[in-house]
């Protein structure tokens, strides 16, 4: 599909994520996922991209009946997160060569649902990139450089932005406006958003907040020095509904907080046309490929 598909997007979250780490907390029910979209699309959204990756329960055989019934376009991914999420044997098993598998998800589909993946998520660590996150980096360059996907990283608490930058974009040859940074609402670091965006990556502010985290309260802030100094074009908004509870359909935010009370309220701040370029002209950007044809970008 063109990029302006995409309409007002969720730039991160998740429809079914599975982690040993998140135990009792999976997101492994299509009802519930599907009772997600239809509260996102009341609430005027029009596409989500799920940054869940390679083992972690993707759904991703769900994903085409969810799209076509909720009316909601999904993007899926591939990657791999941090070597916690995975047993060992798992992670043995792909370190033959890590980014076919990326490009195979890419190019030809996830598994044999027929689904090829829209973007590659991997993730670094706090405040550093421990060799786990070296070896999945290295192998998202690669497939990146293939295929042209963009890249979104998991970053700790927000941090180690700029480590990432250094890694992917210094040393493994990647475009900067191939990368996306999740998760800066959490480290309200007003020098390090602005190296970042001044080395061209798109900047993610993905989720309310948590009680460990950077509240909401600072985060209109941190936008409007970003857009006073002239980065208002690398910024992006999403909801990264992690859990079961976090779901609005069991009482959390959930994927319509985005819409329903984050956008009003840095609207208010900001003024309602620049974050209206955050959810819509941004994500279009951020998120294209070429794919080998023109002016395509990635859907599920």
């Amino acid at each position: 599909m063109a990029p302006a598909g995409l309409g007002v997007c969720n730039a991160h979250d998740h429809l079914f994520l599975r982690s040993p780490l998140l135990p009792g907390q999976e997101l492994d029910d299509a009802a519930a996922a599907a009772a997600e979209l239809a509260a996102f699309r009341t609430a005027g959204g029009a596409s989500v991209i799920q940054w869940t990756p390679y083992g972690m329960g993707r759904g991703a055989a769900e994903l085409p009946r969810l799209a076509r019934e909720s009316g909601v376009r999904i993007v899926a991914a591939t990657g791999l997160h941090q070597a916690a999420h995975y047993p060992p044997e798992v992670l043995e098993r792909l370190r033959s060569d890590l980014a076919a598998v990326f490009v195979a998800e890419l190019a030809e589909g996830i598994g044999d649902t027929g689904v090829r993946a829209g973007m590659i998520k991997v993730a670094g660590g706090f405040h550093g990139l421990d060799r786990h996150a070296r070896y999945t980096m290295a192998a998202a360059a690669e497939a990146q450089l293939a295929t042209g996907a963009a890249i979104g990283v998991h970053l700790e608490l927000g941090t180690g932005a700029l480590d990432v930058l250094d890694l992917l974009c210094g040393e493994l040859g990647v475009a900067p406006d191939r990368v996306v940074l999740g998760h800066l609402n959490r480290s309200p670091d007003l020098l390090v958003h602005r190296t970042a965006a001044e080395a061209g990556a798109y900047l993610a502010f993905d989720g309310p907040s948590r009680a460990h985290h950077a509240t909401d309260w600072r985060l209109p802030d941190a936008l409007a020095a970003l857009a006073d100094a002239g980065f208002a074009d690398r910024i992006l908004l999403g909801g990264d509904t992690t859990t079961a509870g976090a779901r609005s359909v069991n009482g959390g935010p959930g994927m319509p907080h985005l819409l329903r009370r984050h956008r009003a309220r840095l609207g208010l701040a900001l003024g309602e046309d620049l974050v209206t370029r955050f959810l819509t002209a941004n994500p279009a950007r951020a998120f294209a490929a070429d794919w080998g044809r023109s002016g395509a970008t990635a859907t599920a």
